[in-house]
């Protein structure tokens, strides 16, 4: 069965969450053209999700998505579009595309829905133990020719087949977020994966226009085996300081090193925020299990959940607090695992942790003037020449973050999760928004 015969009935379980949003609105607007193009044709694209109040915001979402999506695609879409004689204004073709579109969603909780899809994605919590749950319901109900796409960003894909028993039917899909935004896709084949479901995922990844990536099959594959001992390594970073500082004052150094020394688009404790501190624990949870390593484990994380600081985001992609608390998504307040409460960010207490960190080296550029600048590269090689020359406090823990950046990256490809040392700085410049990878010749 060839890709247009599976994207006719389309099943997406977690709809409702960031990630399974974004995935809706990308299979959607193929399944769309796909429509189009054969009318007499009944199409079907299943959003599932058990939040029923997040559904009910869904649809608007998508819809606005599928609004942008059709004004970004207009002269294709009047081409598409030529033998409807009715559609003559650009406002008449986005409208049709935006009712093509929606025409074919069902919105619902009950899993009886994807009973018929051939093609599943499945984008629900990083939960090993949920995801097999309800992986075993849909195999029990949905043909045995269904495909299994899973959003998993850490659990290998083996173990969820065999865990499962879909004897091949799945493989590893794994979108970085925003789905809609980021050209990133890393694919994660099993030991028993099927031809036929690489080749769809391979076929389907090209048509949604995104950079296949491939990982090998061990927990938290190239992107979250690089985030999570990042994250990790930042925190301890923060126990070095703590002798002389505050945990507030640490976290709040640390993560302005990690930002405007190393020039990345967040600090760590900020990404860690965005991502999810309790997605951040469960994804160390199965990794530790996985690669039965220890040292994937942290006390103050543990200590963040339990205390239910969680990070990720609203419905509204308003940041949640998490290690700094938000205003309109600005930091405004860094929290204190001791005292339970969260330390303002206030002026001239940010003026004397700046102090003590240092001034910028020679050279600096923000990531965003950056990110556009003709001669990045040469910009970055002379910034880092002069980093390495300074001896300020936040000097030399940035240069101590480069080089542990480099060991981490170097082992993820010894350790045969990366193919090479480039998907690594591919993972991170493209996933990431990196402007450069962690094997770098700057330390």
């Amino acid at each position: 069965m060839n890709l247009d015969n599976k994207l006719e009935n389309v099943t997406i379980v977690g709809a409702a969450g960031k990630m399974g949003s974004g995935i809706a609105v990308l299979i959607g607007q193929e399944i769309a053209k796909l429509k189009i193009k054969n009318p007499d044709k009944t199409y079907k694209l299943n959003l599932i999700d058990t939040n029923e109040k997040a559904l009910n915001g869904l649809y608007s979402y998508i819809k606005s998505q599928f609004v942008k999506v059709a004004e970004k695609s207009i002269v294709g879409l009047r081409f598409m579009y030529k033998e409807r004689e009715d559609l003559i204004e650009n406002k008449d073709i986005i409208d049709a595309f935006v009712e093509d579109a929606l025409g074919s969603i069902r919105f619902g909780s009950n899993l009886e829905m994807a009973n018929n899809s051939k093609l599943i994605f499945e984008a629900i919590l990083e939960n090993e133990d949920i995801k097999i749950s309800l992986l075993k319901k849909l195999n029990q109900n949905c043909s045995q020719d269904a495909f299994f796409f899973t959003n998993t960003s850490s659990i290998p894909i083996s173990f969820l087949d065999e865990k499962v028993g879909l004897n091949g039917r799945i493989i590893g899909y794994h979108f970085y977020n925003p789905p809609v935004v980021q050209k990133l896709l890393e694919v994660i084949s099993g030991n028993t994966t099927l031809p036929e479901v690489k080749d769809t995922a391979k076929e389907l990844g090209e048509r949604l226009r995104k950079k296949l990536l491939p990982a090998n099959d061990i927990a938290g594959f190239i992107g979250n085996g690089y985030f999570m001992r990042d994250g990790l390594y930042g925190i301890e970073e923060v126990d070095k300081l703590k002798p002389s500082y505050s945990t507030p004052e640490a976290i709040y150094m640390i993560n302005r090193i990690t930002q405007d020394f190393l020039i990345r688009p967040m600090g760590i404790f900020q990404l860690i925020d965005y991502v999810g501190v309790e997605v951040f624990q469960w994804i160390l949870l199965v990794m530790n299990k996985h690669l039965k390593d220890t040292t994937l484990h942290n006390k103050l994380i543990d200590l963040m959940v339990a205390k239910k600081i969680l990070g990720g985001q609203n419905s509204d992609g308003s940041q949640k607090d998490g290690f700094f608390s938000y205003k309109k998504n600005k930091m405004i307040g860094v929290y204190d695992i001791e005292k339970c409460e969260y330390m303002p960010i206030e002026e001239k207490w940010k003026i004397n942790m700046d102090s003590k960190l240092g001034e910028l080296p020679t050279g600096f550029a923000t990531w965003k003037n950056l990110l556009s600048a003709e001669d990045k590269d040469n910009l970055l090689k002379t910034y880092f020449n002069n980093l390495n020359s300074d001896t300020t406090l936040g000097a030399k823990i940035a240069k101590r973050y480069l080089e542990r950046s480099k060991e981490i990256g170097k082992e993820l490809v010894k350790s045969k999760v990366a193919l090479s040392e480039e998907d690594v700085n591919t993972v991170l410049t493209n996933g990431f928004f990196w402007l450069y990878g962690p094997i770098n010749n700057y330390i």
